[in-house]
């Protein structure tokens, strides 16, 4: 069970960090948007639906990604309270009752709003640009997917909290800045440097 825990994990964190670019993307459009309208006067008519497109994506693909390093919204003022094993009972039965049956509605009812787009080549009403979207409703499938694989390695993180009152965690991939910036400070004074 581990090794799929680690399989998924890294699979979702593969995913969320590479469309995480897509911020990236989206400041340089925004950028672009307002040097041209406001200094060009000379706004484009896609800004708006790309950005809408872009911001989507990313928060579709980075779903699998947040579920996997627990960042997702709970209630947690009791949660908290509770002995792993006692988390991991509550987390199952949550799991088979609601995550699974909406995850999995979301991929075929994804596949067959995404097939409808593709096959009439969907565009954006939002826009004079017509920008096509049709591939963009493929997400839905894939960050589906994504959910569906992780929350199987969620599960088994619950089995084996129930089984020994520990939660198996994901590896730290990410730092908050000033956490380092302490980090580094600590080391400096240890090794006698200012």
């Amino acid at each position: 069970m581990i090794g799929f825990i680690r399989f998924a994990d890294d699979l979702s964190a593969w995913f969320g960090k590479a469309f995480a670019w897509l911020i990236v993307l989206m400041s340089v459009g925004t950028g672009y948007e307002v040097f041209v309208r406001y200094v060009l006067n000379s706004p484009t008519a896609w800004a708006l639906d790309v950005s809408f497109i872009m911001y989507g994506t990313l928060f579709m693909m980075g779903g699998a990604y947040t579920l996997s390093r627990g960042g997702h919204v709970r209630g947690d003022f009791l949660y908290r309270l509770w002995r792993p094993r006692t988390q991991g009972a509550v987390d199952l039965f949550l799991y088979i009752i609601f995550f699974f049956p909406g995850v999995l509605a979301l991929v075929f009812s994804g596949w067959k709003y995404a097939a409808r787009s593709w096959q009439y080549g969907e565009v954006s009403v939002n826009s004079p640009a017509g920008v096509p979207i049709y591939q963009f409703k493929t997400v839905i499938v894939a960050a589906g997917i994504l959910l569906f694989i992780q929350g199987i390695a969620q599960v088994m993180r619950c089995i084996i909290a129930i089984r020994t009152d520990q939660w198996i965690e994901a590896e730290e991939d990410i730092f908050e800045t000033e956490d380092l910036l302490m980090a580094r400070a600590s080391e400096a004074e240890r090794d006698g440097h200012p």
